[in-house]
């Protein structure tokens, strides 16, 4: 420290001004010499006067005043001695002669003295108390906290947990939060004042003694789990009163108990929480309601046990407007919940039962997540045996993407019946999904949805078992993965095209493929990294070595359990598809000339295969008038080559094939024509017919009863 100019000895004026400063001043002054020890201290601030002064001149600080982290206190003042360094504004704890259970803070400024030639004389040190203001600093930063870490979740127990986190040891070394069972559902909480017999679930605790924490699982920590609880976490039950904790939650004002004595009359109403509270010491409560316009959501309990002070008008503020933070952040976490549970509902209504089952194939789904409310898939039966695969999610969440979900669910299912190609149906479905867009866009601009550009992922796939074919189009960024029966994996390229609903009109196209009879198919509406070489390479593989002979229910779990270790697949609706060879017995292909004359010769051929079916007589009959219609249409106005083909599967069919694309008209002839009722009395026989176009030509297909056995 640099040398000050040297001045005139204090005498006089001076050293009364020195005697008045150490007698009259509100900050304490100390002068410590080289020993650390106080050769003079001033009386006139409160923390002096609790200590006579000949207790403490002659004595080092820590040995007269409670300081509660001493050797960290000397150790700093030491510092100043030997560096010359001031420590200025240091906040120490302390707790006054005879009153060890309250703790006080004291901002210190240390300085060194020395003479005008450097020597060390020793150290003044300046103290202020500021517990007020530290209580007061306190009480914001838990407040801060509580803003920033509860209700980051909608989770109703996540954000109790979060809750008793911030509190504990800050304010309490036992916290507690008890919530309506009903609103963990979802369910509408009830009205003030809480009936006694409406249950509530433990659903946070935390110790300081234990130093863990517990959820509202029912498990917690080992360290929670030996600190000493009336109910485990996740019991439900109702409050026996009357009690301080019924009394809050029927009048909605907190209750505050300075001192949990034996003598405390409630506490024989609540054996249970009695014993809890003498095994854990606590000797101080506080207990708040958690509501939400005059609706009871929960509890909170606040105990100390290590904390001597009781609790005052100022931690009961605290709680309070702690409690008005966690309870809306319950009552958004419920309402979440409740949105949640009944977008789940209608997508669980929306869905299909079960996919549908065939000879040739079997499937089964995989959502992830399962409950977004946006996702779907369908398995359709088309003619000739075929089926339609369909995976597909709209973007977001909730009732709304539900909804739209089970929208372009049912145009799916309308498009699918007109046997249009893969390509064809996604564009139809897009103008749907356009349309739906553009109704969205003209909603009032305070509507959430008018904020939410519509758009929705789909892949939508045929499989046709006879010629074993695949063919597939998407929106978005569908993937196909391939294992064939010899364990032989491919990841077949899926056209990508704009999302639905999206203004993008580059048009959709679609790719076809040969699927072995035994390959498992794998159709996503969204890439799947953790099945392809950019991901877990070794996943496919496993996939391809034991997807022979198990069950496919299991195969859906492993694929979940490596998409689960991938990064961030996002929403995925997925559908695993298993092949199997068609039944060369159940099928008839004839080549037919292009003849008058081989109508006959039709009814005959199919006669003798529906007599090997087994199909009874009337059925049989009957198709043998749609065979002769059909074929008698396909001569007259189709063109060679002709083919009819019967599949006894799910339905009798029954298809012509000609090299034409003219469509056939169903008409209503009067009385005096002679022709023109061909594909009156077709529809009139049969449960449903229709037409599908090929490159070659068309098909005119018809559908009826499947026949027994």
């Amino acid at each position: 420290m640099a040398q000050s100019e040297p001045t005139a000895p204090l005498d006089g004026p001076g050293a009364a001004m020195l005697d008045a400063l150490f007698s009259q001043s509100l900050v304490g002054l100390h002068l410590l010499d080289t020993d650390l020890r106080v050769v003079r201290v001033n009386t006139a601030t409160p923390a002096m006067r609790d200590v006579p002064v000949e207790d403490v001149v002659g004595h080092r600080v820590d040995e007269v005043y409670g300081l509660l982290d001493a050797d960290e206190v000397m150790a700093l003042v030491r510092g100043v001695l030997d560096s010359g360094v001031p420590l200025v504004a240091h906040i120490v704890r302390a707790h006054r002669r005879g009153d060890p259970g309250h703790q006080y803070f004291h901002e210190i400024s240390v300085f060194r003295l020395e003479t005008p030639s450097g020597d060390v004389l020793g150290l003044a040190v300046a103290v202020v108390e500021v517990t007020e203001r530290e209580e007061s600093r306190a009480r914001e930063v838990v407040l801060e906290m509580t803003r920033e870490h509860v209700g980051r979740t909608l989770d109703v127990l996540e954000t109790c947990q979060e809750l008793v986190d911030v509190l504990v040891p800050r304010v309490a070394d036992i916290a507690v939060v008890e919530v309506v069972d009903a609103v963990l559902r979802g369910d509408h909480p009830p009205l003030a004042p809480l009936p006694r017999d409406v249950p509530l679930r433990r659903a946070a605790f935390r110790s300081a003694a234990g130093g863990g924490t517990g959820t509202g699982t029912g498990t917690g920590t080992d360290t929670d789990a030996d600190a000493p609880q009336a109910h485990p976490l996740g019991d439900v039950r109702a409050l026996p009163g009357p009690t301080p904790y019924t009394q809050a939650l029927s009048d909605l004002r907190p209750r505050a108990v300075a001192s949990l004595d034996e003598d405390l009359p409630w506490l024989a109403a609540d054996p249970a929480r009695a014993r809890a509270i003498r095994a854990a010491g606590a000797h101080t409560l506080i207990t708040a309601p958690l509501t939400v316009r005059d609706t009871v959501l929960g509890l909170i309990s606040l105990y100390r046990t290590r904390q001597g002070e009781p609790y005052d008008e100022d931690d009961v503020s605290l709680l309070l407007q702690v409690a008005d933070h966690t309870a809306l952040s319950i009552d958004n976490a419920r309402r979440y919940t409740r949105e949640h549970t009944i977008a789940a509902t209608v997508q669980r209504q929306l869905l299909p039962r079960r996919p549908s089952s065939h000879p040739a194939l079997e499937t089964t789904p995989l959502l992830l997540p399962p409950d977004s409310g946006g996702q779907w898939y369908d398995t359709i039966p088309l003619s000739g045996a075929r089926t339609g695969l369909a995976v597909g999610g709209v973007v977001g969440r909730g009732l709304h993407a539900a909804a739209v979900m089970g929208q372009l669910r049912t145009v799916v299912r309308s498009l699918a019946a007109f046997d249009v190609e893969p390509d064809e149906l996604l564009a139809r479905l897009n103008d749907t999904a356009t349309f739906l867009a553009a109704e969205r866009a003209t909603l009032p601009t305070a509507d959430p949805l008018h904020r939410q550009a519509l758009a929705a992922r789909f892949a939508y796939a045929v499989y046709d078992p006879l010629t074993l074919t695949c063919t597939v189009a998407g929106a978005g960024s569908p993937s196909l993965v391939v294992v064939h029966a010899d364990g032989s994996t491919e990841v077949r390229n899926v056209p990508a095209g704009s999302l639905l609903g999206s203004e993008d009109k580059t048009p959709f196209a679609a790719t076809a493929f040969t699927v072995p009879e035994g390959s498992l198919l794998i159709l996503s509406d969204t890439p799947l990294p953790a099945l392809v070489a950019s991901g877990d390479a070794d996943a496919l593989r496993r996939l391809a070595e034991q997807h022979r002979g198990r069950p496919l229910e299991d195969l859906r779990d492993d694929v979940l359990y490596a998409l689960a270790g991938s990064a961030e697949p996002g929403p995925t609706a997925l559908l695993l598809v298993r092949t199997h060879p068609f039944p060369a017995d159940r099928v008839g292909v004839w080549q037919l000339p292009d003849t008058p004359t081989v109508v006959a010769t039709a009814r005959r051929l199919v006669r003798d295969r529906l007599a090997d079916w087994g199909v009874e007589r009337e059925t049989a009959h009957d198709t043998e008038l749609i065979v002769s219609e059909l074929v008698t249409n396909a001569v007259r106005y189709g063109s060679p080559p002709l083919e009819l083909r019967v599949i006894n599967d799910r339905a009798l069919t029954c298809e012509v094939r000609d090299g034409s694309a003219s469509t056939p008209r169903l008409r209503h002839a009067s009385v005096a024509d002679e022709g023109g009722r061909g594909l009156f009395i077709v529809a009139q026989l049969a449960q449903a017919w229709g037409t599908r176009y090929t490159p070659e030509g068309k098909i005119i297909w018809t559908e009826q009863n499947p026949p027994p056995g």
